[in-house]
């Protein structure tokens, strides 16, 4: 064991070894574009990128490859699930319903929308953060088209009631889209089962790589594309496909359906022994999110008199990370936190440890020292020192 120590797995996770292996022939051997149909370059390519779709489709439980389109990442596919969903349904409704602890990613799209004349529902959460489906019923009206739901929360893990929610937009014949960055590969995703129609991947969650995502469309759920230019993707996103990217894409999806048990088992336990080891040693530690129905690899941890930012700003061998977010004016807490009514003192002092497939015992209990060590050194702290702290590593 080397410092730093990684535990940030929810902001990116390191490339699996075998995905890069399987990238590496794209780059120069296999460098055709799979779009180029005259030739064997684009034939191996498109090859490549249809090998790939299906893989991802498996991870998910899509019927047919090809309802998985490939894009950027999880914002792009979060963009086009519903501002696409949002234009192609103008005459179907003009209601989107969503949940005030979903990501940027969905939450600001859903702002644009509504500059465009949507009319847009935040439901809340519980203390848990989680939306039951009791409240999705009951915010649905006869001009709602749409209901978003993140699978699994990026901040604290809270698994969301997709298979209760399916039913109640079933039901009532609404769309239902799920963004699933940080949930697939972690925990079983089957789409048919949870009756999802929109689902949102990216690669870098899944230790694969960054800049590659797809978006997964049910037959039969019409999107207009945001972007134009030459028709790929059966016309809902042009532009040349990262061929490297999708097949390291591809492949950890692979990896994830064949290890997610065992690899969901040995996180959940080093998950549970960093908690173990940071409340044996310190008072006045809060969990934040669900106790149980939560991802394996994620701990949020509130440390009463320790603003997180001066923490990190301390410690800095051991990488984690806090949800605030910086402004000209303060340091404001994070908004997930906020809607699970989690007090802004403590919501100042949350931090989140993201675990993943290559931490290990020795750096959990490397890591669960520094970290008593230096919450208790910023706890000793005046107030006024701890911002005075971060403002001096913001200034390097």
């Amino acid at each position: 064991m080397k410092p730093p120590i990684y535990l940030d797995y929810h902001a990116t996770t390191p490339a699996d070894p075998r995905v890069v292996e399987a990238m590496l022939p794209f780059f120069s051997e296999q460098f055709g574009n799979a779009a180029s149909r005259a030739h064997a370059f684009g034939w191996r390519a498109a090859e490549a990128v249809d090998a790939a779709r299906a893989q991802v489709a498996a991870l998910v439980g899509a019927r047919l490859p090809e309802e998985i389109v490939f894009t950027s990442g999880a914002t792009e596919s979060n963009n086009l699930a519903l501002k696409g969903a949002a234009l192609a349904n103008r005459d179907r409704g003009d209601h989107i319903i969503t949940v005030a602890t979903e990501h940027r990613a969905v939450l600001d799209a859903c702002k644009r929308l509504e500059q465009d004349g949507f009319r847009v529902t935040l439901l809340l959460v519980d203390k848990h953060g989680v939306v039951s489906s009791d409240t999705v019923r009951a915010a649905i009206t006869d001009r709602t088209f749409l209901v978003s739901v993140m699978a699994a929360n990026n901040e604290v893990g809270t698994l969301a009631p997709l298979m209760e929610i399916g039913r109640v937009t079933r039901e009532r014949g609404v769309l239902l889209h799920t963004d699933a960055a940080q949930a697939a590969g972690k925990v079983p995703l089957d789409v048919e089962a949870l009756g999802v129609d929109l689902l949102s991947l990216t690669a870098h969650k899944l230790c694969g790589p960054k800049g590659v995502g797809a978006l997964y469309v049910r037959r039969g759920v019409k999107l207009l594309p945001q972007m134009d230019g030459g028709g790929h993707e059966s016309g809902l996103r042009s532009g040349t496909l990262n061929v490297p990217g999708i097949v390291g894409f591809g492949r950890a999806c692979e990896i994830c359906r064949q290890e997610m048990a065992a690899e969901t088992e040995r996180v959940g336990q080093l998950r549970d022994r960093l908690h173990a080891k940071i409340t044996e040693s310190l008072e006045n530690v809060f969990l934040n999110g669900h106790p149980t129905e939560r991802l394996a690899g994620n701990l949020n941890l509130s440390f009463a008199g320790a603003t997180a930012e001066a923490v990190m700003a301390t410690m800095k061998d051991v990488a984690v990370s806090s949800a605030s977010a910086c402004t000209t004016a303060a340091v404001e807490p994070s908004h997930v936190l906020r809607a699970m009514g989690v007090k802004r003192s403590l919501a100042h002092c949350s931090i989140r440890f993201g675990l993943g497939r290559f931490t290990t015992e020795e750096e959990v209990d490397y890591a669960a020292r520094r970290v008593v060590e230096t919450v208790r050194e910023v706890r000793a702290m005046p107030p006024m020192e701890q911002l005075a702290l971060v403002a001096a590593r913001d200034r390097c």
